[in-house]
């Protein structure tokens, strides 16, 4: 997995900068925690923190190759999970290999296939390559954009790194948050490169920059593509299976404990099901793990219909998984210095709240008995298993369908009543996100003849794989690295993306449910109550104790009357939140506070040059 950061300056001799680039590196020790290394030459330095998964004694980094033209380097964050099959086709062409490391691979790949390389890589990853003999860089990101990777342009080159804190380390990179930073933080809509810092992009999933004395040139290399479908129904079912099988064969090799994620949804469960008969044709016992909340019982409510325990314990009855339940109390949930750890790792102050702070505590305990874990993320935007996919009032809204039902759930409350009127007024938030989704929207590709309802669901799959899956995915990879653990998401293999990405949407709900092609793909390896469960979310606690303690950091907030918070959020509202009652507060109300507690802890972390006007 690991961390990655570099710096390329074509006008400077990077030798006599070693510190900055340990600095640079040294934010992500989390990220790597069994060791780190530096490759510096006089116009460019890479840095790297490992997490050893394959081959631990052999795979450290940055890994170079000298050859007759220069040298050619790498430092490489992720997982390629077809590295033997390259690995077989490279020695055949006469490479020869030092270590049994998949990132060898990826390096010799270059050597053969130059930037084509990223045809021939079935994984997750984030890399880059100097490459001495055309004095260049190369970033390249995966697909679905799994591992993150950002960049920051500079007068002559780029510094870079998988997390913002890197490159903010870099003294040449200026710490200032606009109004364009705050627009998307708030609304969520992952603006395509965003990444919060002005000047700062990410690099986008499914593209390679080119980094050379003429700047930086970008090219997708990968986009979902409308294609025909032609299977019948049971030959569907059937391809998935088959791809579902192996893909988890894949993403459970490793030299390192592994575990799966078990929610008792009909996506963990399927990839805990399947990883189980795997790893039982070896002789070997699966492990997983759960999360529960102590404190308070469970309420049925508009999202979660039912518990997870009982599904979970199910599930474990069946496969004869080791199996661990995490419980969570609401003062743990609530400990300030959880919090903090969380806004580090994100370096953002918005996210999901509670649900960010049990998934980091999850992930936590869960790395004291394994460094990987897969995960069901991904299969709701794969296969369609949200329920406004199926709500014909989102269906017409002319928005994005996740903050179209959030709206309809709300009854149209104001989302932003949280923020000082005077920024709210300049954020324009309803302008930028009709933008944003006309932007999306344009983006879908359709085939000749499709009708409109099928436009329409494809445009749903698009925006969900394009947008929503992308903050998901890096709130995982920042919960789980922030703890040294490597969370695998099956659901992302991309040929699988690909293919259920163009089933139409009659086979996707053909028996009239969510997710019919994974239900019916899967269900050997069920128990029949989770075959029947209807969708559930990643829980969340319903204990008023975690609403008032909320409402405790927000009053020594208020007591710090030249907070910079006040820039951003609306004291009196603020006032007024702490005074509702605890057990029955609005959950939009709770949601703002959450809010508003980390934005004052992010201000008082990253000290950020805010430019409001």
């Amino acid at each position: 997995m690991c961390g990655i950061a570099g710096w390329v300056s074509f006008d400077a001799d990077l030798t006599r900068r070693q510190s900055v680039l340990d600095a640079m590196t040294e934010t992500m020790a989390c990220r790597g925690p069994d060791g780190s290394g530096v490759f510096l030459r006089p116009h460019a330095g890479l840095g790297h923190r490992r997490l050893a998964v394959i081959d631990l004694p052999g795979g450290t980094q940055p890994m170079s190759v000298s050859t007759p033209a220069g040298e050619v380097a790498l430092v490489y964050s992720g997982e390629t999970y077809n590295y033997r099959d390259l690995r077989a086709r490279l020695s055949a062409l006469g490479h020869r290999f030092r270590t049994d490391s998949d990132t060898e691979v990826v390096l010799h790949g270059y050597l053969e296939w130059g930037e084509n390389v990223v045809d021939q890589l079935n994984g997750m990853y984030a890399f880059a390559i100097w490459d001495q003999r055309e004095e260049k860089l190369v970033m390249i990101r995966d697909r679905l954009g799994i591992k993150p990777f950002y960049y920051y342009p500079t007068p002559d080159g780029v510094v870079f790194g998988s997390e913002q804190k890197a490159i903010l380390a870099n003294p040449s990179v200026r710490g200032a948050v606009d109004l364009d930073g705050l627009r998307e933080m708030f609304t969520q809509t992952k603006d395509p490169g965003w990444a919060l810092w002005k000047g700062m992009s990410e690099l986008l999933p499914g593209t390679l920059a080119r980094v050379d004395r003429h700047g930086i040139h970008r090219r997708a290399y990968w986009r979902l593509r409308a294609t025909e479908h032609t299977d019948d129904r049971d030959r569907t079912v059937e391809r998935v299976r088959e791809l579902l099988d192996d893909i988890v064969e894949r993403q459970l090799v490793s030299d390192v404990p592994r575990c799966v994620l078990l929610s008792g949804g009909l996506d963990s469960s399927a990839i805990t099901g399947l990883a189980a008969a795997s790893l039982a044709r070896r002789g070997e016992r699966l492990r997983t793990f759960s999360v529960e909340f102590l404190d308070h019982d469970f309420v049925p409510d508009e999202m979660r219909d039912t518990p997870d325990s009982p599904f979970v314990d199910a599930v474990a009855t069946l496969v004869r998984s080791d199996h661990r339940d995490v419980r969570l109390s609401s003062a743990e949930l609530s400990d300030l210095s959880v919090r903090r750890a969380v806004i580090a790792a994100r370096d953002n102050p918005v996210g999901l709240g509670d649900m960010d702070l049990s998934l980091y505590l999850l992930f936590r305990a869960i790395r004291e008995h394994s460094t990987v874990a897969l995960s069901g993320e991904a299969a709701d935007e794969v296969f369609g298993g949200y329920p406004w996919f199926r709500d014909e009032g989102v269906l017409a809204a002319d928005t994005f369908p996740w903050l179209a039902f959030s709206l309809a759930a709300t009854r149209n409350a104001p989302r932003f009543d949280s923020l000082h009127p005077g920024l709210r007024e300049r954020l324009d938030i309803d302008a930028f996100t009709a933008d944003a989704y006309a932007a999306a929207r344009a983006e879908v590709e359709h085939l000749p003849g499709e009708s409109a309802a099928d436009r329409r669901m494809r445009e749903m799959c698009h925006l969900h794989l394009t947008r929503l899956l992308r903050i998901l995915l890096d709130r995982k990879d920042r919960m789980s690295m922030a703890v040294g653990l490597e969370v695998r998401v099956p659901f992302c293999d991309h040929r699988l993306v690909e293919y259920v990405y163009n089933t139409p949407w009659s086979l996707k709900s053909f028996d009239g449910r969510e997710k019919s092609l994974l239900r019916h793909a899967t269900k050997h390896v069920l128990p029949q109550s989770v075959v029947d469960r209807v969708k559930s979310p990643y829980p969340s606690t319903q204990d008023p104790v975690y609403a008032a303690n909320l409402q405790q950091l927000a009053k020594q907030i208020l007591a710090e009357p030249n907070s910079p918070v006040f820039d951003l959020i609306d004291r009196k509202w603020m006032l007024d939140a702490i005074a509702e009652d605890p057990s029955r507060m609005n959950p939009l109300t709770r949601t703002a506070l959450d809010r508003s507690v980390d934005i004052h802890a992010w201000l008082d972390m990253y000290r950020p040059e805010l430019e409001l006007d």
